[in-house]
């Protein structure tokens, strides 16, 4: 693999570019490529996908078991260790397809970044570390799923893919009519082309569309569902974020501050495993395949955090201060990914900065399948007691809130063009309250249960 990316790292540049080029964050950006390419883990990340077996992996815990489904809920504490060591599995699987459908984000992403440094000067050597990221992100995503899939089949069965408050939903349903879909691809081509035009327009003369932007236009404008970038925004609103994240030189550095968010939100677990890792590792024992996929990935990763701390810091200022459209959409940008991602505090999820109500169909789903045999009623009950009532779980979790908003306002600070709102991450501190989100959570399972005992 490394051999497809070992191409030369000194850029084709003019003498004046040859100045700037000696830059601090030029000298970074190239010293990254090449520590990253040299310590590549990927191939090892997909042997352990690949060959990955449930039951080979199944009696030892994936990491500290703080870092478990349900953690520190009155459930929990009453569980059998085989149901401890199910709810550790459980939650690496889950973060893990969180991670994976992030990190389909970032390949496209990185793609129409890419389009536009490379239609510029001087940018070759970012231009190839972000190829190579995509190239690894292409194995990571591969493993996880297959890590994943194979646990939950081993754990919960079939039935634990399918939602059960809709699988009498599509029964009967008919397809949508020729004359409809049409309507509706005219619709949406209309919305892509009004955006199009309204981006160009604001950004005027200032405007350097992404070379892979270029060769979509005529179709839809490309965008995304799931990980951190569904969670950012409505699809309508991350087509439009798309398009201008591939339209100017600021915008497409600004990206790398929401992917930071993802990169900083995965350190705060993906840590824990890292050290887990090597606890193990030390004390010669063994080591459980998911637990050293982490380990791997943490390694491939940093270069990436890297490359996106530096992007969005220090690159935006090689390039002409933005205009005001230019700051409205950054700050909408880091405003919307506030509010989806760090925007909460979790009690049944440890690290996760979200509304439990996101997840009270996969809690409910979880009560019910075979690791617990629950009814409807014993499973509203249950999720009652560990969502609307306080516990250890909660306070755990405010622990990594706090940390990670630490890290959030350190990155935040320096970046002149963000509001007070986005710079001190103000809307996550809001989050990081127990009492909000037990009453969130209260108002959130009345009207849960009421449409399962519907």
């Amino acid at each position: 693999m490394k051999n497809d990316f070992q191409t030369s790292l000194q850029p084709q540049q003019s003498s004046s570019a040859s100045e700037s080029k000696a830059a601090k964050h030029f000298q970074l950006i190239e010293k990254t490529y090449q520590n990253n390419l040299d310590s590549d883990y990927t191939e090892k990340i997909a042997d352990l996908g690949k060959n990955f077996d449930y039951s080979s992996n199944s009696d030892r815990y994936w990491g500290n078991p703080e870092l478990s489904t349900l953690y520190g809920t009155p459930l929990y504490d009453q569980a059998s260790e085989s149901q401890k060591l199910a709810l550790n599995h459980l939650y690496w699987s889950g973060q893990y397809n969180h991670t994976a459908n992030t990190e389909a984000n970032t390949v496209l992403y990185n793609r129409i970044t890419e389009g536009v440094f490379d239609s510029l000067n001087d940018y070759q050597t970012l231009c190839q570390e972000l190829e190579f990221e995509t190239a690894q992100e292409y194995h990571h995503i591969r493993t996880f799923q297959q890590i994943g899939y194979k646990t939950k089949i081993a754990l919960l069965g079939k039935s634990s893919l399918g939602n059960p408050l809709k699988q009498s939903a599509n029964l009967g349903r008919l397809k949508d009519p020729v004359w409809l879909k049409s309507l509706n691809y005219s619709v949406e081509a209309a919305k892509d082309a009004t955006f199009r035009l309204v981006t160009r327009l604001m950004i005027g003369n200032r405007t350097c569309y992404s070379r892979y932007l270029q060769e979509q236009d005529g179709n839809s404008i490309p965008t995304i569902r799931g990980g951190l970038g569904g969670l950012t925004g409505s699809p309508t609103m991350i087509k439009f974020f798309t398009l201008n994240w591939g339209s100017s030189p600021f915008l497409a550095s600004q990206y790398y501050a929401i992917r930071m968010i993802g990169n900083m939100s995965l350190k705060t677990y993906e840590h824990q495993y890292f050290k887990h890792f090597k606890k193990l590792e030390q004390a010669g024992e063994f080591v459980p395949a998911p637990t050293a996929v982490s380990y791997y990935h943490l390694r491939d990763e940093s270069f990436h955090t890297t490359m996106s701390q530096v992007i969005a810091q220090e690159l935006y200022r090689d390039f002409a201060p933005p205009n005001a459209y230019e700051k409205f959409v950054a700050n909408l940008m880091v405003y919307s990914a506030q509010q989806g991602v760090l925007g909460g505090l979790s009690g049944g999820f440890p690290a996760v900065f979200r509304e439990d109500a996101s997840f009270f169909i996969l809690f409910y789903r979880l009560l019910q399948s075979p690791l617990f045999e629950m009814s409807s009623e014993e499973a509203l009950q249950w999720m009652e007691q560990c969502l609307c009532q306080e516990h250890e779980g909660f306070h755990i979790n405010l622990k990594y809130h706090q940390r990670l908003l630490k890290e959030c306002q350190r990155f935040f600070e320096p970046l002149d063009y963000l509001w007070p709102v986005n710079r001190e991450v103000r809307i996550m501190a809001a989050g990081g309250s127990i009492d909000r989100a037990l009453e969130n959570n209260i108002k959130s399972w009345k009207h849960f249960s009421q449409q399962v005992l519907a």
